[in-house]
């Protein structure tokens, strides 16, 4: 009997000896592959060789492929364990052929090594194998892709029996296709008859095609002879290939003379070490052999793939991965498993595959620890929510055998009446009890709970889940969240840092200095989700045990610095900030140059300048604050802050626009404590006492009941004893005076009722004097007198632009008037009243007014549409005399005008204005007046 390492040997012993290169498994994540999510066949690797892509040094190759199956197309995650083939993690066994051998060679070599009895090959009796081949299929109406009678003849030639070499009809069974398009082709399969034990539904005389599991493929050759454009039509390849898969696990059983794959020494261990574990006799029920099966499967498919740097995280890959370990943490559990075990079954495959796979024991230290912080992490979310969900089928259950039993009584009592016969108490099942929707969204909203998760609980449990009730109750809750939000849109954090944060909180380090040595690494975070190394160049978040990095928050923004050794001679990481995900816990963004791993020693360093100019501005926020309530009004409240190394915002519930005389108590206030150098104390204390206090709470954060932080700003001349007090964990100056200077830029409106002051302190407030100085000099120059002389300068020049402004007036009225005998002209009758519609070259809409009296008092009685192009705009004017106005409104013909102008406009039935975009549009919407005007006047 041979192992599974001896079954791997052998088939690579063999192509080897036979002209084929042997090539390792490539990685479970595909390499310049996206539309695939993992390996799920050996060919992944050689895909561009058989598109003609890519060349390499041999034309003959042999692998064993890791693969998985276990998500998009390939999502039969919930039949494993349950039947007797079903896995996520597999290998398969194939040798390629790329434009070398073809149809005759592939199938002597799998014959050769299958059935013969030599050393170094399988030995496997023929009585027991059956070989499919293409049966033809039509392709289009009256078109058909012949069957294959070589394959046929190549198989009988080779010593199989005619009556067991079948042609299967069809594009279903016996014809393989890389895609919709691409290379694809017929091809043959050895199917081995594992008896009448293996039956499923118990045949013992079944014949082979039969479906109930006695027949069961081991091996697949896809003969690649054509290629198939998006037509559908099928062209000769010029080179044809061979691709072949063989599931080891299949040999295995066939090999080792089991019925099921997970008897076989592949498993097996794995099935008794988690029997060991969790005490659990395998073959003492059906349901805890399935959950042993599953814990045995899982634990390969995990190891595997975090090997291969796939990590648990809520999409993709990872998502994928986390499904199969949490399934494995909630068979565990059935089988009495409450600790984590998960991880110590990973170390247990790592000894398994040492031999194939010695890459897996190297890194088995990082592959457990991983899966145990996901078991850790899963366990808290679990705990609850399996309870609430084992409790809620406990009662549907016994839900549905009243149910049961009250429909099998109605049956036989209503059989009994019609017949007069008695029945047995047999009793007729009614539909099961769905497990309500509403009910799996409070198990997925209140704990945590994967849907995925519940429908697998509520399905071996032998029920449904009503899926529409959950996707009804989903939908309430994101229209709830849409009309209670009112702030703007803000990135949900990483489900990473949530969990995380259970057992575990960043100790700041960043009140008494801007760097810190031997801060240990706690986690890692992309896009993945948790990772253990960072590479260099990449870009991530890491959680530090601690932090010399102010993290954003309170309207201060965020340090950045530099991560290095501890040693402070290589810099490891730019820092480009920090914020909390989730409360208590600092996410750092950096951009890793050397590689960043879980666990490391750094030291870090904030930009110790940015800091300063932070605590300048934050400290001057605190002291305007108190200026602003002392000088406007206790009103005053905080509604919104920004502290940055260049400037400060601040705003503030306010009735009105701060005056500049305002302006000026509050700057010179500010200014006044800061020459006062007062020195700053902070204390914590807890929240009732910071109140109490009159310590004022900052706008939108979050204070805890306990320590929380007082920023005081003391005043011994007031009778509270402190100028400014507030609730505050951002980073302040020692001394006031350490602000410098204090110099209010911009006041303005935000929002009803919410002013915004920007101010700047230190060196920016100097940058802007400097920058006001300069100013002032280049238009004095300009102006040609000296800077205290401006003034008045721009005073003369206002006065002389109000005179150019009156006498380009007069111009343009006394133009006006001269263009109306020219208009006139163009007055035409409609129904005997008079109808002018014109454009009007050089005017203005001021002008186009002027125009109104003058152009009635010569009309007399009539009816007029006049426009101009200004800045690229049509400007209208329409004008109906006083006498027609009973028949006809100006403001309804202006309406339609402008309407063809991409405009719009109205105003009184004698006279009304407009104004449209469309100026090419202008001439024909000028003649559409005169039958607009015809047909008003026919309507009265």
């Amino acid at each position: 009997m041979l192992t599974g390492n001896e079954i791997r040997r052998t088939f690579l012993d063999y192509f080897a000896q036979n002209g084929h290169r042997i090539v390792r498994s490539s990685s479970l994540v595909p390499i310049g592959d996206p539309t695939l999510l993992f390996t799920n066949a050996g060919m992944n690797q050689f895909k561009d060789v058989f598109l003609g892509l890519e060349q390499r040094d041999y034309k003959r190759a042999v692998s064993v492929q890791k693969c998985v199956r276990a998500g998009g197309k390939h999502n039969d995650l919930e039949n494993v364990g349950f039947t007797n083939r079903h896995h996520t993690f597999f290998e398969m066994l194939g040798n390629f052929s790329f434009g070398d051998y073809f149809k005759k060679e592939a199938i002597a070599f799998a014959w050769e090594l299958v059935t013969s009895s030599a050393p170094g090959r399988f030995g496997i009796p023929l009585d027991k194998l059956y070989f499919t081949v293409f049966g033809g299929a039509e392709i289009a109406p009256g078109k058909n892709l012949p069957p294959d009678d070589e394959a046929a003849a190549l198989w009988i030639h080779v010593g199989a029996p005619k009556a067991r070499v079948i042609a299967v009809p069809g594009l279903k069974e016996n014809f393989w296709a890389m895609g919709d398009t691409g290379p694809c082709g017929p091809c043959t399969e050895i199917h081995y008859d594992m008896g009448p034990a293996a039956s499923d539904a118990g045949h013992t005389d079944c014949q082979f095609g039969c479906d109930c599991g006695r027949y069961v493929e081991i091996w697949n050759l896809v003969f690649q002879e054509f290629n198939r454009d998006a037509a559908g039509n099928y062209a000769p390849l010029p080179k044809p290939g061979i691709d072949t898969g063989a599931g080891l696990e299949r040999f295995a059983a066939v090999l080792q003379g089991k019925i099921s794959n997970y008897e076989t020494d592949l498993f097996r261990p794995l099935i008794d070490f988690a029997s060991k574990l969790s005490s659990k006799k395998y073959g003492a029920t059906p349901e805890s052999d399935a959950s042993l099966r599953i814990l045995a499967d899982h634990s390969r498919a995990a190891a595997f793939l975090i090997n291969d740097g796939v990590m648990p995280s809520n999409e993709g890959r990872g998502y994928v991965l986390r499904k199969i370990i949490r399934r494995a943490v909630r068979h565990g559990r059935m089988l009495g498993l409450e600790r984590p075990f998960l991880f110590e079954m990973a170390r247990q495959v790592a000894e398994q595959m040492r031999e194939p796979y010695p890459e897996l024991l190297e890194s088995i230290d990082r592959v457990t620890g991983v899966i145990r912080h996901e078991e850790e992490r899963f366990a808290h979310t679990i705990d609850m929510g399996l309870r609430k969900l084992e409790d809620d089928l406990a009662e549907l259950g016994k839900a549905q055998l009243k149910a049961d039993m009250k429909e099998g009584q109605e049956e036989i009592a209503r059989m009994t009446q019609e017949t007069g016969r008695m029945y047995p108490g047999s009793v007729v099942l009614p539909s099961v009890i769905p497990y309500p929707g509403e009910k799996a969204f409070r198990l997925y909203d209140t704990f945590g709970l994967p849907l995925d998760f519940i429908k697998d609980v509520v399905r071996d449990a032998g029920l449904l889940l009503e899926e529409p009730g959950f996707d009804r109750a989903m939908a309430e809750q994101r229209e709830r969240a849409r009309a209670s939000w009112k702030g703007a849109h803000k990135e949900a954090a990483s489900p990473a840092y949530a969990k995380l944060a259970e057992t575990f909180r960043t100790e700041p380090d960043f009140y008494f200095g801007t760097s810190a040595r031997d801060l240990r690494i706690e986690a890692i975070i992309t896009p993945k989700g948790l990772v253990n190394e960072l590479p260099a160049g990449a870009e991530g978040e890491i959680v530090l045990d601690r932090t010399p990095f102010y993290a954003e928050s309170g309207g201060q923004i965020a340090d950045t610095g530099t991560l290095w050794n501890n040693e402070r001679t290589l810099e490891l990481a730019e820092v480009r900030g920090a914020y909390y995900p989730v409360t208590g816990l600092v996410a750092h963004r950096v951009k890793a140059k050397e590689t960043l791993r879980v666990g490391d020693r750094v030291a870090g360093e904030a930009d110790a300048t940015r800091r300063e100019r932070n605590k300048r501005n934050h400290t001057a926020t605190h002291l305007m604050h108190a200026a602003l309530r002392n000088i406007l009004g206790t009103h005053v409240k905080q509604a919104g802050s920004l502290v940055a190394p260049d400037r400060l915002r601040f705003d503030f519930s306010h009735f009105a626009p701060v005056d500049p005389a305002e302006l000026t108590d509050i700057e010179q206030q500010v200014n006044d404590h800061i020459r006062q150098n007062t020195a700053i104390e902070t204390n914590i204390t807890t929240l009732d006492d910071a109140l109490a206090s009159g310590a004022l709470a900052f706008f939108g954060d979050r204070y805890p009941e306990q320590n929380v932080r007082v920023v005081t700003i003391p005043d011994p001349g007031s009778p509270r004893g402190f100028y400014s007090k507030e609730l505050c964990g951002g980073t302040h100056v020692r001394h006031a005076g350490d602000i410098g200077v204090f110099k209010i830029a911009v006041e303005q409106s935000v929002a009803s009722g919410i002013r915004r002051i920007e101010a700047l302190t230190g060196e920016g407030a100097l940058a802007d004097y400097q920058r006001s100085k300069e100013l002032l000099a280049e238009v004095a120059a300009r102006l040609h007198v000296g800077e205290s002389e401006v003034n008045e300068a721009l005073e003369r020049l206002a006065q002389a632009q109000k005179q150019v402004e009156k006498q380009l007036e007069a111009v343009q009225r006394k133009a006006a008037v001269g263009k109306l005998d020219a208009l006139l002209q163009g007055v035409r009758s409609v129904k005997d009243v008079p109808v002018l519609a014109a454009q009007v070259e050089g005017l203005t809409r001021e002008g186009l007014r002027e125009l109104v009296d003058p152009l009635r008092q010569k009309m007399g009685s009539g009816v007029f549409v006049l426009a101009a192009v200004e800045d690229g705009r049509v400007a209208l004017l329409s004008s109906v005399t006083k006498d027609l106005t009973n028949r006809l409104h100006a403001g309804k013909i202006i309406q339609s005008v402008a309407k063809d102008l991409g405009g719009q406009g109205g105003g009184r039935p004698d006279l009304a204005e407009a104004g449209g975009k469309d100026t090419s549009n202008l001439k024909s919407a000028l003649d559409r007046v005169y039958p607009l005007i015809e047909g008003m006047l026919s309507s009265h």
